[in-house]
């Protein structure tokens, strides 16, 4: 069983449709797990809808906004499937590539999965901010130089994990954090990865985009920490 995790915070214009096209894959063994991280009454309403709808296996709820990371971690506490894939609670990252970023872990080939959203995809992308690929690629490039391992795309929001392999990290970080300190904890652990062209269709603060410039430094920041100092 795959084990979804979708961390969810005042998402009003795509939680519901994400979640329906997650229902509509049909070959997959699979729980959904959200965890409303302090969202507003609208988002909430939403995800009752969807509960009430069988649209959602379990909610979990929080009393404020913690942030990704710590929302992450109490999705990973409650899963139980034998794959556990993190999703974001709109539709940049597209499910229909669920099944392509398992398979590597089903052929055991890899114990985690990062879909890239900068390697082949017949599907394309939707083209917006150069400023946040040049974040990106300066992340990614100092990931790949303090784990000696070739990233594409060490900020992707699709990361898929063996549930033993994530189950024994002990993560820390609250915030977008989360993703530098996962790829380095795991890097040291000298797990097997891999990683697949998926879609992606990004969008605009107008839209609800939440990752800031505040989050690069972060990220900076956490890359240095957990190379050297956990």
């Amino acid at each position: 069983m795959i084990s979804i995790i979708i961390p969810c915070y005042n998402e009003d214009h795509f939680l519901k449709d994400l979640l329906i096209k997650i229902s509509l894959i049909k070959n997959l063994d699979k729980e959904i797990i959200l965890v409303d991280d302090g969202s507003n009454q609208s988002t909430k309403g939403i995800i009752d809808f969807c509960k009430n709808e069988n649209l959602i296996n379990k909610v979990i709820t929080l009393e404020k906004n913690y942030g990704k990371g710590f929302a992450l971690k109490k999705g990973i506490e409650e899963a139980k499937g034998d794959i556990i894939l993190f999703q974001d609670a709109d539709l940049e990252y597209d499910p229909l590539d669920y099944n392509k970023l398992i398979r590597p872990i089903i052929q055991n080939k890899a114990d985690v999965v990062y879909g890239s959203r900068f390697i082949g995809n017949e599907n394309g992308q939707r083209i917006l901010y150069f400023w946040h690929r040049v974040a990106n690629f300066i992340l990614t490039l100092f990931t790949n130089i303090m784990t000696n391992i070739n990233f594409t795309d060490m900020e992707t929001g699709y990361k898929v994990f063996k549930s033993n392999i994530i189950k024994n990290i002990s993560i820390k970080e609250n915030t977008f954090g989360v993703e530098p300190e996962v790829t380095v904890k795991l890097a040291k652990k000298k797990v097997r990865f891999y990683e697949v062209g998926i879609s992606y269709n990004g969008r605009t603060y107008e839209e609800g985009k939440k990752i800031m410039l505040k989050d690069f430094f972060i990220a900076v920041y956490c890359i240095f920490k957990y190379r050297f100092f956990d």
